[in-house]
């Protein structure tokens, strides 16, 4: 997995003996030497992720971290503090910072390169989500700012079968809202994390870990629980089982005995992560579902439509349903706009009412409707059209005080894959034109190929 790595450090011979490490790795490797270089070179470069010195005149490092996560740019970036400072307290306040993790001087190669795998693994899904996000905003959509997420109410899966130090991390997890819910088995954990009600999942160690490491393993493996992060609790002898945990998918640790406040520090970490990549997906769902539907039927939109017929063309036969409210200009002319909406509003929900689930019907344009069958012929198109004819003219429209009888005209066209999607809705429209030259409130079949009288 290569990516391109920022190293920050004051010293000159650090950053050497770094970049020789990572560039061994095949990482490309970006220098900075103070603090103000380092946001520089970040909001120029956009690294993959930090590795960022401390102890650095004028701007240490906990001041160049809180700067990058202040900026839109860069606060989804990976940081790992570097540092010979051992004090649990200067661990918390890194992460407070938002640090993902702490490495200690010298540095040890397979600790550097796991701590790596592990961050951008995670990082690569959030800037696939983060992309589309962008995706949509460019095509008009609003997306989510780069508010705090917060971590109250969340819940946590532990599993862990020693009941004080159980009792003990609930506790510490509950001072920031976090319920947690204890399992005493691998098996019980996985049944319980496949719910998919938790934000977090702390796996504790224990001194053959090999059963609990299988279950990190399958965590990822399987859909429902790629996303959930996984924090292990280990003891520091077991750093080796640690480092083949982020092989194996896991996103932190904590080393016994356990610091409450640095735990609380990483579970909160994992937690927004985790809720922003959730907010960045409903968002993203929210705004295919705008891209793809007509604001005001809240049926699927012309593009939509368009590019389903085209599929389903390249299979099967497909029946198009061009449908016209007649005389609808009539409507906006003499009781205004407002109750022209009324009126499409209302023809569209009893078109959708109609129409099987594989089915597609769509507002194409002003007050025209395009309704995509599949699998359809002539006769069963032709039923389907007169079916929703008749439903629109059983009764009128009501808007407020007003009762007004609506009608529309039908145009049907049928075609298998061998039929260009244009030149089936192209003869719809001219089955539609006929229809309503003669007379309107009618169901005409088309053509594909043009006639005289069209």
């Amino acid at each position: 997995m290569t990516a391109r790595i920022l190293v920050v450090d004051d010293i000159a011979a650090n950053l050497r003996l770094l970049e020789a490490k990572l560039v061994s790795e095949f990482y490309e490797v970006l220098l900075a030497s103070s603090g103000p270089e380092a946001l520089q070179t970040a909001l120029s470069q956009v690294p993959d992720v930090i590795l960022l010195d401390v102890m650095m005149p004028g701007m240490d490092g906990y001041e160049v971290c809180r700067a990058l996560k202040a900026n839109q740019r860069t606060q989804h970036i990976p940081v790992v503090m570097v540092t010979a400072l051992t004090d649990p307290t200067e661990r918390v306040r890194g992460l407070e910072a938002g640090a993902d993790d702490f490495l200690s001087k010298p540095v040890d190669n397979p600790t550097l390169f796991a701590r790596l795998r592990a961050l951008l693994r995670v990082k690569q899904v959030q800037d696939a989500w983060r992309l589309r996000a962008d995706t949509a905003r460019d095509l008009g959509v609003e997306n989510t700012d780069g508010a705090a997420v917060p971590v109250a109410g969340a819940s946590a899966l532990l599993l862990d079968d020693g009941d004080e130090e159980a009792e003990a991390i609930a506790a510490t997890l509950g001072r920031d809202g976090i319920a947690v819910t204890r399992a005493r088995s691998a098996e019980e954990c996985w049944t319980e994390a496949m719910r998919g009600l938790h934000d977090l999942a702390l796996l504790s160690l224990p001194e053959e870990g090999a059963e609990v490491l299988r279950l990190a393993s399958r965590f990822r493996a399987h859909a429902e629980t790629r996303d959930l992060p996984l924090l292990l609790l280990a003891d520091s002898s077991q750093k080796a089982q640690v480092l083949r945990g982020f092989d194996l998918g896991a996103n932190d640790h904590a080393f016994r005995p356990i610091d409450p406040n640095e735990l609380r520090a990483r579970a909160r970490n994992q937690i927004r992560r985790k809720r922003y990549q959730e907010r960045l997906r409903a968002e993203l769902d929210r705004s295919l579902e705008m891209a793809v539907t007509d604001q005001l039927t809240g049926l699927r939109n012309r593009r939509y439509v368009r590019r389903h017929l085209d599929s389903l063309l390249r299979a099967e036969e497909a029946g198009v349903l061009l449908v016209d409210i007649d005389r609808f200009k009539s409507i906006n002319d003499t009781h205004g706009h407002a109750v022209g909406d009324v009126a499409l509003r209302e023809v569209a929900a009893r078109l959708k009412t109609q129409i099987r689930a594989a089915d597609v019907v769509a507002r194409y344009g002003g007050e025209e409707f395009l309704v995509v069958l599949t699998n359809a012929r002539g006769p069963f198109a032709m039923m389907v059209a007169e079916r929703l004819r008749e439903v629109v003219a059983e009764r009128p429209v009501v808007a407020g005080k007003l009762s007004l009888p609506v009608t529309i005209s039908v145009g049907v066209a049928t075609g298998g894959p061998d039929v260009n999607a244009d030149a089936l809705v192209d003869a719809a429209d001219r089955a539609l034109y006929r229809a309503k030259a003669e007379g309107r409130n009618c169901v005409r079949l088309g053509s594909m190929e043009p006639t005289a009288a069209d």
